[in-house]
């Protein structure tokens, strides 16, 4: 059978006629032909295909009915990190971070005096977020978010989703990652759980919960029945095409690629027009076929991105402005107290009930004992209960109009609840603290269970009840006696069978060569989480010498202030912790270098700035480029400026370089220092 016979050239036509209505229905928002016609459009590419399966293409609409059952998710490391938002919560901090990014660029000289700077303002989706790679203009791979820097691969539930296109076309980048949402609109849902209800499943709480839980199904042929859909809002990397000089300019091009991307969106100036979006989308909110939770503001041209720059984990030139908190009244039941794993005490309100947000609140924090006070919240009274940012369950504060005579004061408990030993409180600090240590088995638990977790080492299978029982019964006392577990012994503990116990023990064995940073997050040293871990491991290199630095030596590491210094010297100046890490060397764990940045720590926290044309790099992949080494990108020359890199027409700012003797390089010398 030739290729140019007419039962080929019907299968082409078919799944461009079937994809070109999948982009009217989920991009457009205006489909053209009923669910009926659609369905018989795709019955009959099916037969098609089914009587000539040597035409049978991978991007063919009818390959999005799932793939077999997975084990599990493999991990997929992003090339280029998904970072999370700062938020706001009022005007002021608008105002703040307006104030900010306009003092930045105004000294860079990307903005004149008087001048207000061009945001666009998107919706922030309720939903779970994703990365999907293209290349040469085909679907590839789709991974969660993860930590920011590894997640899961999700790629064949992906491929199920009709919103998203199997491929983009001849106009599209050779290499192109779509940063976006999955989400779940509110019909969507509701039938979702009607159908659910019907078959007596599981019904889900709110259109988020049921869109991640779609999403990381292991049988991809579930997730084809759940009415997923998908909102591009950023990218990662892309090769082979001039980026768009603005974020605006970005969204329009993915949009045109045939990527669903919301179209109220809108480019605003200053802190008023930012506020005044804020406003409208809160006045639309209920209306919308979506959930949102606020909304997203970025600096719109992405040469005054580059010089804004990045934190520890989020972008100066965006921001969340959160809508306020969902709140409800309840009844406090009790207050009693948690033993955290460093040994912070605290108070915890258990609560009658309430859904608050989308999630039915029985728990919330009071956070500590001069809080309590502050809010004169007491047992039995009708308190106020708020999911802060619309995540955390909070205790606003007390309805005072309706306290009864038989409320109770709190008062903090002086012995710990679990281990008996002494609660102490040190001057100068809010949080109580249990001085049992290692003692206290609510300590080992849950050190245990952050150590396992997946930012850390990411031990599958070493849950809550399984830590309890290895804690209890007096067979874990450290993190170094996991690594000693076998699989007969494990066969006495409650619900572990042989395969549960096997595949813990091989979670563990891959346990045993951890990155350095994840193993110093893993042993919970207060002030240290996972971007100050992974900064102490690239730059001292190993776990001796991270043991064996003094304060002085800590503090000259980018980031590291006096307080992390301090905790880290303290943590490794005691016997116990020391002797924790001897015992996890001995039984083979074995952690590795982190790996540094592409240019070697060098040129971590240099300062770069960018001027003329260079012969191939564009501007946009020079700073990656330098931001991927840990490098600094600036829109203007001072005596902190490390290098000038310098190509055709360079003006002032190579001038000033030589002027303060600042090292210039052209793009050879560039690629050099990279490499």
């Amino acid at each position: 059978m030739m290729s140019d016979s007419p039962e080929y050239e019907r299968i082409l036509a078919l799944r461009s006629t079937i994809e070109a209505h999948n982009r009217r229905y989920y991009v457009d928002d205006a489909p053209t032909i009923s669910d009926a016609q659609y369905d018989a459009l795709l019955r009959e590419l099916e037969a098609l295909e089914d009587k000539y399966p040597q035409w049978l293409s991978p991007d063919s609409p009818t390959q999005r009915v799932g793939a077999t059952p997975a084990a599990s998710f493999a991990s997929v490391s992003h090339s280029i990190p998904m970072l999370s938002l700062a938020n706001a919560f009022d005007a002021e901090e608008i105002h703040a971070f307006d104030k900010r990014v306009s003092d930045t660029l105004l000294a860079a000289g990307l903005l004149t005096p008087g001048g207000q700077v061009e945001y666009t303002g998107e919706y922030k989706f309720d939903g779970t977020a994703i990365s999907l790679r293209y290349e040469q203009g085909r679907l590839v791979q789709a991974a969660t978010r993860g930590d920011g820097q590894v997640g899961e691969d999700v790629t064949h539930n992906v491929r199920t989703m009709r919103s998203i296109p199997l491929s983009l076309g001849a106009e599209c980048p050779q290499v192109l990652e779509v940063r976006g949402e999955v989400l779940m609109y509110r019909a969507d849902f509701e039938a979702l759980n009607q159908a659910q209800q019907g078959r007596r499943e599981k019904i889900f709480v709110n259109p988020r919960n049921a869109a991640a839980g779609s999403l990381r199904q292991l049988d991809p042929r579930i997730t084809a029945q759940r009415p997923l859909r998908f909102m591009a809002y950023g990218w990662g990397e892309w090769q082979g095409k001039a980026v768009p000089p603005t974020q605006m300019g970005v969204l329009d091009a993915l949009m045109q690629m045939g990527l669903p991307v919301n179209t109220d969106r809108r480019v605003v100036r200053g802190a008023q027009g930012l506020l005044d979006f804020y406003l409208a989308a809160q006045a639309k909110r209920n209306a919308l076929p979506f959930d949102i939770d606020g909304v997203v503001f970025k600096v719109n041209a992405l040469q005054a991105q580059q010089v804004l720059g990045f934190v520890a984990r989020a972008p100066r030139f965006a921001i969340a402005h959160k809508f306020p908190a969902q709140e409800e009244m309840t009844r406090l039941l009790d207050i009693e107290v948690q033993v955290g794993r460093t040994g912070a005490i605290t108070p915890v309100a258990r609560l009658k009930p309430v859904f608050v947000g989308g999630v039915t609140v029985t728990n919330a924090t009071l956070h500590n004992e001069d809080e309590i006070k502050r809010k004169d919240v007491r047992i039995g009274d009708t308190v106020i209960v708020r999911r802060a940012g619309d995540v955390i369950p909070e205790v606003v504060g007390a309805v005072t109009e309706l306290r009864g005579p038989d409320t109770q004061a709190f008062v903090m408990p002086t012995r710990c609840p679990i281990c008996d030993s002494a609660i102490v409180r040190l001057e100068g600090e809010a949080i109580s603290r249990c001085t049992g240590g290692l003692y206290c088995s609510a300590q080992r638990k849950q050190s245990l269970l952050h150590a396992a977790g997946r930012k850390a080492l990411d031990i599958e299978g070493l849950g809550e009840k399984l830590v309890e029982q290895l804690v209890d019964s007096g067979r874990i006392t450290s993190l170094a006696d996991l690594f000693t577990l076998r699989v007969e012994e494990l066969l006495n503990y409650e619900r572990m069978g042989r395969k549960s116990a096997e595949n813990l023990i091989a979670a563990l064995d891959e346990a045993r060569r951890p990155k350095l940073g994840r193993l110093l997050f893993a042993l919970g040293i207060r002030h240290v989480g996972e971007t100050t871990a992974r900064d102490l491991a690239r730059c001292l290199g190993s776990m001796q010498a991270v043991m064996q630095a003094d304060e002085a030596s800590l503090l000259t590491i980018p980031d590291v202030g006096p307080v992390v210094a301090d905790s880290v010297a303290r943590f490794f100046a005691e016997p116990h912790n020391r002797e924790i890490v001897a015992k996890l060397l001995a039984a083979g764990v074995e952690p590795q270098a982190e790996a540094a940045p592409q240019g070697g720590q060098a040129l971590a926290g240099k300062t770069f700035v960018l001027t003329g044309t260079l012969p191939t790099l564009t501007r946009d992949e020079a700073t990656r480029r330098i931001l991927a080494v840990g490098g600094k990108v600036s829109g203007s020359v001072s005596g902190k400026t490390a290098y000038v890199v310098a190509g055709e027409e360079a003006g002032s700012k190579l001038v000033k370089a030589q002027q303060l003797g600042v090292p210039i390089l052209d793009e050879e010398g560039l690629l050099a220092l990279l490499a």
